[in-house]
């Protein structure tokens, strides 16, 4: 690190480790003694910056443009890429002290930048950029349904699959995965939630997003609206999704209108929710890392929530619920 600070003209800066992501990254905040701070995100070891994932859907969302942080430079060898320092601010932080209507506001500007990721990303579409070479398909869909299985109920529950039990949310897993991937493609970003946007004089900025690709166009949607993060109210929830119904996506339609869109949405949420609940359930049980068990009871009401309004989903619910009481 002082070998980066010394090369980048840094000496003497202050150094703030910031809170960590998921991942196996760590991100410092750099404060020289005179001028503007910046961000690093520091990798476990050499990067190729020119391919990483990062820096194509860093291009790309700017140049749509979706708010993200500025590149002010890299270092391939030492694995750091230098950013724009949007704050400490998440949405999540930002809305306890703030009137209903300011949240409101927010989360309205949060639903327009998923409409314009999804038209821009449509109208920018290339081979040559990463997120229209990897998609939500059946085999990463079943992936993240298996890892819930595997990390939420075996690994944190410690719940005992028999071979039939297994064998029968396998059959459900694959419904879901399968009717899922048929589904209208757009550019996702991923993580799309309230630790993810970050508020500077009062506009939101996105970050976090790498792990972009093709995918449902109600994932980003669900991913904001059943946040694992922060609950809002079903009344909130009604209309921010009637507002992105409303948006100007472009050629983007919505087969089957505004009552199929709800339905796809929380057939979404009910993949993602699980998919959360193994990202927990692993944090817990592998990485020795806790914190994110506050968040399940959160996840899991949403599946009750889901599973209640919707009885298509009765077996995958009465398969879950001798294990997860809670749904």
């Amino acid at each position: 690190m002082a070998q980066y600070l010394s090369h980048a003209g840094l000496d003497g800066a202050r150094l703030v480790p910031l809170t960590p992501d998921a991942s196996d990254r760590r991100y410092l905040r750099v404060m020289p003694p005179a001028g503007t701070s910046l961000v690093l995100a520091v990798y476990p070891g050499p990067i190729d910056y020119a391919r990483m994932p990062f820096a194509s859907i860093a291009a790309l969302f700017t140049a749509m443009p979706v708010p993200v942080p500025r590149v002010l430079g890299h270092n391939d060898a030492l694995g750091i890429v230098a950013q724009e320092d949007l704050g400490d601010v998440t949405l999540q932080a930002h809305l306890p002290g703030i009137p209903a209507a300011d949240a409101h506001a927010l989360y309205r500007e949060a639903v327009t930048i998923i409409a314009t990721l999804q038209r821009r990303g449509a109208e920018l579409a290339s081979s040559a950029a990463v997120p229209y070479g990897l998609a939500f398909d059946i085999p990463k869909l079943t992936f993240e349904l298996d890892f819930f299985a595997t990390h939420f109920l075996e690994g944190h529950r410690a719940v005992t699959l028999s071979a039939t039990e297994r064998g029968a949310l396998a059959e459900e897993f694959a419904r879901l995965a399968t009717e899922l991937s048929g589904e209208p493609r757009v550019v996702c970003h991923r993580d799309y939630h309230s630790r993810n946007l970050m508020v500077r004089d009062g506009r939101l900025a996105v970050i976090d997003f790498q792990d972009a690709r093709l995918g449902p166009d109600t994932y980003d949607l669900v991913s904001l609206l059943r946040d694992s993060y922060v609950g809002l109210e079903p009344g909130e929830v009604e209309a921010l999704v009637s507002l992105f119904l409303t948006l100007d996506r472009g050629p983007l339609g919505f087969a089957g209108g505004a009552g199929r869109f709800r339905e796809r949405f929380d057939t979404m949420a009910v993949q993602r929710n699980l998919k959360a609940l193994g990202t927990f359930g692993y944090q817990a049980s592998v990485r020795a890392n806790t914190a994110y068990l506050r968040d399940v009871p959160r996840t899991l009401g949403y599946l009750r929530d889901t599973f209640a309004r919707r009885p298509r989903f009765e077996r995958l619910r009465s398969l879950l619920a001798p294990h997860l009481p809670d749904i």
